[in-house]
Formats: C-alpha cells, structure tokens, sequence
C-alpha cells in the first residue's frame, strides 16, 4: 500500500503538465486501491480527505487537509470519481492543494511577490495598436476593470500600446499588494496565482477575488484577442483543445478559491 501511494504522490506532483503527461504515459496509471473516500477532521480543526479511513499524503508526505469543508468535499469528489485507475490528469483540485501544502505554505511570500509582479506586466495594460476594431473591444471590455482597479483599491496602472515594456508606478503596485494581502494564505495564493498565470493578468484575477468578475467572465476577458483572432481566421484542434485543458485548470482554481470563502 506504501508504495502505491508514494507512485502516486510522484505523479500528482510535478507542477509541469507537459512532465505530468510524459510520466503517465510511460507508468501505467495505478489501480484504485480504495474503496471508500470520506472527509475527516485534521489537527487544527482542517479537514482532510480519507481513503478507507486513512488520510491522504501530499508528495512532501504531508497531510492533505484543508481549511474548509467545502474545498475538502472538492477533494473527496477527485478521489471518488476515480474508477478502475487513479488518474492525476483528471485531479486538478488535488494538484492544486499539493502545490499549496508542499510549495506555497513554506515560501508565501515569493508567491505572492510573483503575482505583484505579474500586476506589473498586465495583460490589461496592453494595447493593440490596431486594428480599429480590436483597439475598440480592448478599451471598451478591459478599461471597466482597470476603472474599478483605480476606484476601488487605489491602483492606477498605466497603458502602453504594443509589447513596449511600461514600468508602472510605485503607488499602483503597493496599491494592489494592499488588495492581494488579504488572501495571502497557502490555499489562496495558490489559486489566485494559478488563475493570474492561466489569464496572464493579476487584475483579472483579483476581480474574480472580490467578486467584480465570475470566473468565465474573467476567462472571457483573458481570451479577448485569442477571440478576435479566431473571429477573423480560425482556428485549429490543437490549439481549441489546448485551451479547453488550460480553462478545466481555471475551472479548478476558482472553485477551490471559490471553496475557501465564508459561507
């Protein structure tokens, strides 16, 4: 049983999912060795996911609990919809919870130092020079969150046209650092940096944070020139199904952010 786990463990843990899939298509995925999963309180009031009454591990051999019974019955879902193998490929909340345990929990602060950052390269921030239609779509959808940004936090980011890098001003990136302080847990880090990596903006992922945006609504806004473009010519398979794998991991971290909140 010990070394079934530790395989699994291995497999969950590689934050790559290019790796992820190179290691499951080389091993055989494991057989489902349990037969019932259950939610169970942890120390310190958690809850962690049981299988056959014994907690689950992180690949750090760390208990896999969480702060909420709702992200823990998330994981228990994962767990239980798991039929004849186990297949991390289908585990993202469990993916997710690993990273915030073994990664984000020993070092908060280069997480959230790495999601500042990504506020300072905004997606928002820039703009296409043309054509006149998707300068239009840009100022018309993407101004309207960097208005609030401003209104309700403080944050003035400035706008650049093209790929031009613009150092944005001191005063706009302690401003958002003030909004993200709140959520600086393993378990929010974690997904708010999951989604700003997916939507390449910190924006989008703090209006999702203070309800300013559903998550399609900030996936939408991510995807606005991937949209114009495949307006005008197109796209292909591989690239729909590329985006159909990215927007499932979204899905996952907004539920498991979405899981954290007070009911």
């Amino acid at each position: 049983m010990a070394d079934m786990r530790d395989e699994l463990a291995n497999a969950l843990s590689n934050a790559d999912p290019v790796r992820r899939a190179q290691i499951q298509m080389h091993k055989p995925l494991p057989k489902r060795f349990y037969k019932d999963v259950t939610v169970g309180l942890a120390s310190g009031g958690d809850h962690s996911v049981l299988l056959d009454g014994r907690p689950v591990r992180t690949p750090a051999r760390n208990t896999l609990s969480v702060p909420t019974v709702a992200l823990a019955e998330l994981l228990s879902a994962e767990w239980t919809a798991q039929v004849d193998v186990i297949d991390p490929a289908k585990m993202p909340i469990t993916r997710l919870v690993n990273t915030a345990i073994d990664g984000v929990k020993p070092d908060i602060r280069a997480v959230f130092d790495d999601i500042l950052n990504f506020s300072g390269t905004d997606l928002l921030c820039y703009r296409a020079e043309q054509p006149e239609g998707l300068v239009e779509r840009q100022s018309l959808q993407w101004d309207p969150i960097l208005t609030w940004a401003a209104e309700t936090f403080g944050a003035r980011f400035i706008l650049a046209e093209g790929i031009m890098h613009q150092t944005q001003p001191q005063t706009a990136l302690t401003a958002y650092a003030d909004a993200l302080r709140p959520y600086a847990t393993p378990f929010g880090l974690a997904s708010l940096h999951t989604i700003t990596t997916l939507t390449g903006s910190a924006l989008l992922a703090m209006a999702f944070a203070e309800k300013r945006l559903s998550a399609e609504e900030a996936w939408t806004l991510a995807h606005l020139d991937e949209d114009w473009q495949i307006e005008h010519w197109g796209t292909d398979d591989e690239a729909f199904q590329r985006r159909e794998n990215r927007w499932k991991e979204m899905q996952a971290a907004t539920s498991a952010f979405d899981a954290l909140r007070p009911l």
